[in-house]
């Protein structure tokens, strides 16, 4: 990130070179790399040390491509890549990111209508089986919304879709009761709609967010 705010703030497609090491020489500062403080044998650290696992030589030269594009908004978005340049045009890039939208509002339905904005757990493998969980729990309530159907209203200026913070709050509650009528259910999660607004486009609000403590934080 630090290489990258040293570009011009404009359209470019540029290839951009850092060198990492994981030791801390004068000569490595003189070239000004970027360490990596890593697990050494025998070593003990804190435990707030943030300690990162690398698997290559040291130093390493990381080379990838920077790609920065104007949006119909006027603003710069700005992507790293590895893709090659002589297989995938800035064109082919941006279309590539728009693939990914759906995905974007996948990870934003995981962390916000399931859950997952915050873990409830320290140890590693609790927290792999909190995040397994919310997206078993997110297929789960994907796979039910998709079987509602929607009526087409009249004299309506949208057309509408399911409420998919609702869908799962609907079956979460009915999945705690291990008694369910999928077709009430259906019906239930029909009820609550929300209008299609095409190129609805709303400002990108970065608030810095604090820490929220283990007793604080939602049940997911």
């Amino acid at each position: 990130m630090h290489e990258i705010t040293k570009l011009p703030m404009a359209m470019l497609d540029v290839d951009v070179s850092v060198e990492i090491t994981t030791t801390q020489t004068n000569e490595d500062k003189r070239l000004h790399r970027i360490y990596i403080q890593t697990q050494k044998k025998k070593e003990k650290y804190s435990s707030k040390t943030n300690i990162k696992c690398w698997d290559f030589a040291s130093p390493y030269t990381l080379q990838f491509r920077v790609v920065r594009f104007m949006l119909e908004s006027g603003e710069f978005e700005t992507i790293a890549t590895s893709l090659p340049r002589n297989r995938f045009s800035i064109d082919d890039i941006k279309e590539l990111y728009h693939m990914r939208w759906g995905i974007e509002t996948s990870f934003c339905k995981l962390k916000y209508a399931i859950g997952l904005i915050n873990l409830h757990c320290k140890k590693e493998e609790f927290a792999k089986q909190e995040i397994y969980a919310a997206i078993i729990m997110y297929n789960y309530c994907s796979r039910i919304a998709a079987e509602a159907v929607i009526h087409k209203r009249v004299h309506t200026v949208y057309e509408y879709m399911v409420d998919f913070t609702m869908a799962i709050h609907i079956c979460r509650t009915t999945y705690k009761l291990c008694k369910t009528n999928f077709e009430k259910l259906v019906e239930d999660i029909s009820n609550y709609t929300v209008p299609i607004r095409p190129g609805r486009k709303d400002k990108r609000e970065m608030k810095p967010k604090g820490f929220v403590g283990f007793t604080y934080r939602v049940s997911a």
